[in-house]
């Protein structure tokens, strides 16, 4: 039984060919390396927002989870109402429109709507540039562009679209919700990501993406407890107040971390979860970067580290030069000579 209602008719009959072109590019505002990349802008250069877009990304994790679980779930398939035939484009312009206007796999519901709205509703909740309200027109904006890019380029039905943001939005009201009770908005998200992750995992009989996705979330968990951990020994006063942050917040990294080191003992070096091993590690390194980079404290870990590691170095080039090993084979004989001119004299 189709899910459409007509739909594809009446868009896709006023939208004139050079139109296409456009709608495609326009519908990259959904696709997961655009908004991979703006989270990951955000969050490296976004210091007082920091926390709160952690928050977001972990969401959207999740979101990534859920969606393509549910996918597994229901199997529905795409609609088959190709906006425009390439062939009709130039052939430069019609490998760009391929790449960008064609879409497989399940369809209900849609991804992009999914992550737009968690990315764009989520971001324009915690940041704080110009108004709230302008902020959340402009995310509205987006989201419904995207949503229509995939009705009018043929690649989802229109119900797939509403479920998709009403997935997203029901995300980012139950993670807040969450957070009323659990203080650490960002631990509660990328738990969330961990667990619909795994959800995925099962739905879909452990694909490739799914191992990626649960590999990503428990580096991004892993790399955020890591965070939490360094601020509450910063702020003890007593070393004996440290014991607990460690054994909690360190265990909960160590317990992330596990599978994604195991990966490397357990499977061979070319499989794809060795892959998502690498994967999860460069994810948790992500996460950690920025905030030891404008940390103050780590600052000045860092420059003891740095200065006892050029002593170190210093010293050991000093022990390995020719110069070094000459005075001591000239020591060495000489003490030498000394104790048998001793003995010669017993």
């Amino acid at each position: 039984m189709s899910r459409g209602i007509g739909e594809f008719g009446p868009i896709q009959e006023q939208i004139p060919e050079w139109a296409a072109v456009i709608i495609a590019l326009l519908t990259q505002l959904g696709d997961i390396w655009f908004l991979a990349l703006v989270l990951t802008i955000a969050y490296w250069i976004g210091s007082p927002n920091r926390d709160d877009i952690g928050a977001v990304a972990g969401v959207w994790l999740a979101g990534m989870g859920l969606y393509k679980g549910l996918k597994e779930i229901f199997r529905f398939p795409r609609p088959d109402e190709p906006l425009l035939d390439p062939d009709l484009l130039p052939v430069g312009v019609q490998q760009l429109y391929e790449a960008t206007a064609f879409a497989s796999g399940y369809g209900f519901p849609s991804g992009h709507a999914v992550n737009t709205t968690i990315v764009f509703f989520g971001l324009a909740h915690v940041l704080t540039v110009s108004t709230r309200r302008r902020r959340f027109a402009v995310a509205a904006g987006l989201v419904a562009t995207v949503a229509f890019s995939r009705v009018a380029l043929g690649v989802h039905y229109l119900v797939d679209v509403v479920v998709g943001f009403a997935v997203g939005a029901f995300l980012l009201l139950a993670v807040q919700a969450l957070s009323k009770y659990l203080t650490d908005r960002t631990t509660v998200a990328f738990a969330a990501a961990i667990a619909l992750g795994g959800f995925f995992v099962v739905t879909s009989d452990v694909a490739m993406e799914s191992v990626f996705i649960l590999a990503a979330s428990l580096g991004a968990f892993a790399g955020w407890q890591l965070i939490v951990l360094g601020r509450r020994l910063v702020a003890v006063e007593l070393p004996s107040q440290a014991a607990r942050p460690v054994a909690f917040h360190g265990g909960l990294a160590a317990l992330a971390l596990a599978p994604l080191v195991g990966t490397f003992e357990l499977f061979p070096v070319l499989s794809v979860y060795v892959a998502g091993g690498l994967a999860g590690l460069a994810t948790a390194l992500v996460v950690t970067v920025p905030v030891l980079r404008h940390s103050p404290h780590a600052r000045r870990a860092g420059v003891s580290l740095a200065f006892w590691l050029r002593a170190a170095l210093a010293g050991l080039g000093h022990l390995l030069s020719p110069r070094t090993w000459r005075r001591a084979l000239s020591a060495l004989r000489e003490y030498a000579e000394r104790v048998r001119n001793r003995v010669r004299n017993e």
